[in-house]
């Protein structure tokens, strides 16, 4: 099988979602099977024809819940890609190969968190002793926010970067969360005197540098090209699909690599592109992985819009914002409109391409889409 056989093969033809807040009653399970029924909904397609379902790993419900819940078929694919946030676009890619193969005709994938209640998952350290972060726990790395600081600020040593670089990243998002009423963070505007005075949660990270803490959840249904144009809404293909795991990778913590700073998204870039009929330059509007903002700079490097070291330029002069260089986050990503793991960036890129998004960026035909930079991680190239 070529490496061309995916390429718009399939199509993402529903998508839901529940309301994002700090707290919902619901149970995740619950959440899960709302927004699912929502993406089959909003296709036209009934519970009882899918027979397929993707999810990645810290999703605390599954396929068995989910299909009974919903009054699902017989399934005949089932898979869990994992490293949590770097896992959303395998889901896609997952149910893109399935469907392509014949093993399955409808896909569900979906993501439903309650990160905003609590628990936080890297709360009890003792638990995670038996990973990787054995050795980085216990010298003080205790949360994500710490390690992605320690990375931070190598790449500002190294390249120059400044906390205004960081801050042109969250301005971008939370200028698009205004705009989108679902969003957390909508109508509540960011300036640069509340950013650069907002308290530091891991130095150089300041609170305005870290992800929302959400409640909520999100699906999409992915079904053959073919049988997508005969649906409810208009096709979204998927273009390209990919992975990445690279060389002798640590967790999120790269530090003892040759080159901490090229991450996980070269990897997947590298295949991404080469399966693609299009280039960097022909992307119109990118959904990029936003836990923290200095992983967008990472990542525009990882994915070939500019240079090395020169990620941090390239948000200068608005070029993240609508009418920029590259529109980001449309919707207000993991920063601004809510932290579900990255799902809702895929939820978005659709939009984006139907023409439906609250930021819309005209006449858009191709989305980037990225999962957690930092950790494996996946990708999707989106067309209209």
């Amino acid at each position: 099988m070529g490496v061309s056989t995916l390429k718009d093969v399939t199509a993402i033809a529903g998508i839901g979602q529940t309301p994002f807040a700090k707290q919902l009653p619901e149970s995740e399970k619950a959440l899960a099977c709302r927004a699912i029924l929502a993406a089959l909904d909003d296709a036209g397609i009934k519970p009882a024809e899918v027979d397929a379902f993707a999810s990645y790993t810290m999703e605390n419900t599954d396929e068995v819940e989910v299909a009974k819940a919903i009054g699902a078929g017989d399934v005949t694919f089932f898979a869990k890609t994992g490293y949590g946030g770097g896992g959303s676009c395998g889901t896609i890619a997952h149910l893109s190969a399935a469907i392509a193969t014949g093993q399955a005709t409808v896909g569900v994938a979906w993501r439903s968190r309650k990160r905003g209640s609590g628990p936080r998952p890297w709360t009890n350290t003792a638990v995670q002793l038996p990973t990787p972060a054995q050795w980085t726990r216990p010298y003080g790395l205790l949360r994500p926010a710490d390690e992605i600081g320690m990375l931070t600020r190598r790449y500002m040593h190294e390249y120059g970067a400044t906390r205004d670089h960081l801050f042109n990243v969250a301005l971008a998002c939370r200028n698009r969360a205004n705009q989108n009423p679902a969003a957390m963070m909508y109508e509540r505007p960011m300036t640069r005197e509340s950013y650069m005075s907002s308290r530091w949660i891991s130095e150089p990270l300041c609170l305005f540098d870290n992800c929302l803490e959400t409640d909520g959840a999100l699906a999409c249904v992915v079904v053959s090209a073919e049988r997508a144009r005969d649906l409810r809404q208009k096709p979204v293909y998927v273009h390209s699909a990919a992975q990445g795991l690279p060389a002798q990778h640590h967790g999120m913590v790269n530090y003892w690599n040759d080159d901490p700073l090229s991450g996980p998204s070269w990897t997947a870039a590298r295949h991404l592109w080469k399966s693609a009929d299009f280039g960097p330059d022909d992307v119109d509007v990118a959904q990029i992985y936003d836990a923290f903002t200095p992983l967008i700079p990472l990542s525009l490097e990882g994915y070939g819009f500019c240079g090395r070291g020169e990620g941090a330029a390239f948000t200068e002069g608005g070029a993240l914002e609508t009418g920029g260089r590259l529109p980001i986050n449309t919707s207000g990503g993991g920063l601004s409109e809510a932290y579900v793991h990255g799902f809702n960036l895929i939820n978005e890129g659709v939009r984006q391409l139907r023409g439906t998004s609250t930021a819309q960026v005209p006449n858009a035909a191709t989305c980037l889409v990225t999962a957690g930079e930092g950790v494996p991680t996946s990708a999707l190239l989106l067309r209209s």
